[in-house]
């Protein structure tokens, strides 16, 4: 199992790394390692790590739904009024009933057996949806109206009403009958119950979302129980799981749901708290993701495609085109939304990858009829929609979406923070040099060490290359000698480097007030766009 393990993570990392420099989504190259890796292709990886692949991808979709709910923004959701609800029940509804009618047409298929195999195309992926419309609320596409907010939040509905429906057929298809309710002289028959589980599922995985975000403000905040992020995270992603293997074992609620739910509530109930856990989930999901794609590589059956291929295409097509593309009028239908926002939702909502992996064999295993091409076409929904969703989404966002500001509360922006050290060779150089690098640790940053250069001094920039080494040992740095006027080349070059934040230093006592006019530091305060932190060298 440890080779197993290893070869998934290494190989799984720089295939995604591999796919990401020839411009394809790193999930291409992940879930192509698996194949690699997997039964299908070289049989590499262990009994023991297949066997535990169902509970591997369980986890690393809570991850993501946590992250998902962490970056949910409450104002956004209610600014859309409806739409959001409409997203996940209509899109879904109409892409099962589409493939279901499809499926009767070209494979021969009973209704019920339509419908089964609907519920498993029109679900949703999580994996690939959640971080690419994180990634697009971090960048700023669709963010005024809250469009992403808008699709991770019906993507989440969606599956529940898909997943629950799924299993309905399931039973009724594997036993011949599912049983109903009986209150009194009243009985309710499975499909007349849908509505009302759906209610109970939404409601008590909102109510529980709930019940754990205070509980975690409690631990992790207000009885300090944790020292630092990572203990955080710890405690968090442990009983968000417990959420959803409880939901597992007793299916009154959606685990996944309430794993959402919860992050949408931390952030109302304890901002500063909520931050520290996305950076948390951030790294989380790094290990996380490779699990999950290589291990979805790895589960689909190319064997079972055959003769499949052109009609599990089609279906797909009729799916996505006709019925998913009604549901997706009638969603946004009254909403503020443009034709071009509207269009968006073509590569932004129609991923298909983790639910599909986790279910799509589920007919064949229990010897229902057409399984075997229900297999067949979940593995091909698989190949074809999450590759083209994962590319799709960033491609199409700057050509349909508007950008507008983001919002760092409720995303984690991320960048490479770059500081800029501006010395001369007086003593006043080590103390810039060891501000610059304190500044540099606590955000993992690295440095520009600029020295305008006046006079010819050799001996003096050897000295400057010393000192840098000395204090930014540990840290990326770079040396960059310029002439030129000193403010104007300070500024120039902190445009250049695209750095965060000037360090410089001053030569006087005098408060930085009644310093005079021509001094540098007070020159490129007063003129930088950029924070300027000003360190004061003594007399």
């Amino acid at each position: 199992m440890l080779e197993s393990i290893i070869l998934i993570l290494l190989v799984g990392f720089f295939a995604g790394q591999v796919a990401g420099r020839l411009k394809a989504p790193a999930l291409v190259g992940m879930v192509l390692a698996g194949i690699a890796l997997g039964p299908q292709g070289q049989n590499l990886i262990s009994e023991g790590v297949l066997g535990a692949a169902d509970g591997l991808r369980t986890i690393a979709v809570m991850v993501i739904l946590m992250k998902a709910g962490l970056g949910l923004d409450r104002e956004k959701l209610a600014q859309q009024g409806t739409v959001a609800l409409r997203l996940g029940f209509l899109p879904a509804a109409c892409e099962a009933t589409a493939v279901a009618l499809a499926a009767i047409w070209l494979l021969n298929f009973d209704l019920a057996t339509g419908l089964l195999l609907g519920c498993i195309v029109g679900a949703e992926s999580p994996a690939v949806i959640v971080p690419a419309m994180l990634r697009l609320k971090s960048l700023g596409w669709g963010v005024t109206k809250g469009i992403p907010d808008a699709i991770l939040t019906g993507s989440a509905l969606s599956d529940v009403l898909l997943l629950l429906v799924f299993s309905l057929l399931l039973a009724f298809l594997g036993q011949g009958a599912a049983g109903g309710l009986t209150l009194g002289a009243i009985t309710l028959s499975p499909l007349q119950l849908l509505p009302f589980q759906i209610v109970v599922q939404v409601g008590l995985g909102i109510a529980l979302g709930w019940l754990l975000a205070r509980l975690l403000v409690t631990v992790l905040a207000k009885q300090n129980w944790t020292q630092n992020a990572v203990q955080d995270a710890l405690v968090a992603a442990s009983l968000a799981l417990l959420l959803v293997v409880v939901a597992e074992a007793v299916p009154v609620f959606s685990g996944y749901l309430a794993v959402m739910a919860t992050g949408f509530f931390l952030i109302e109930f304890d901002a500063p708290l909520a931050r520290r856990l996305r950076g948390g989930f951030d790294s989380l999901w790094v290990v996380a993701q490779i699990v999950l794609f290589v291990l979805l590589g790895a589960s689909i059956q190319l064997a079972v495609l055959g003769d499949t291929i052109a009609v599990g295409l089609l279906i797909l097509a009729i799916g996505t085109l006709l019925g998913r593309g009604l549901g997706w009028y009638l969603s946004t239908v009254g909403s503020n939304w443009t034709w071009k926002e509207r269009l968006f939702l073509l590569p932004g909502n129609s991923a298909k990858a983790t639910v599909q992996a986790a279910i799509g064999a589920l007919p064949l295993a229990q010897g229902i009829a057409g399984g075997d091409e229900i297999l067949a076409i979940a593995a091909l929904s698989i190949l074809v929609t999450a590759p083209l969703g994962a590319w799709a989404i960033p491609t199409f966002a700057p050509r349909l979406l508007e950008r507008g500001q983001v919002d760092p509360t409720k995303v984690t922006v991320t960048r490479d923070i770059v500081l800029l050290a501006a010395v001369d060779t007086s003593p006043v150089a080590p103390l810039v040099l060891a501000k610059t690098a304190e500044l540099a640790r606590r955000s993992d940053g690295s440095v520009v060490v600029l020295h305008v250069m006046q006079i010819d001094d050799p001996q003096g920039v050897a000295q400057l290359h010393a000192l840098a080494q000395q204090f930014l040992s540990d840290i990326r740095h770079q040396v960059v000698v310029k002439p030129g006027v000193v403010p104007e080349t300070i500024l120039a070059t902190a445009q250049a480097h695209d750095v965060a934040e000037i360090v410089v230093g001053k030569h006087s006592d005098t408060p930085l007030s009644e310093m005079i006019l021509g001094s540098v530091s007070r020159t490129v305060l007063e003129t930088s766009p950029l924070p300027v932190l000003v360190v004061n060298g003594g007399s």
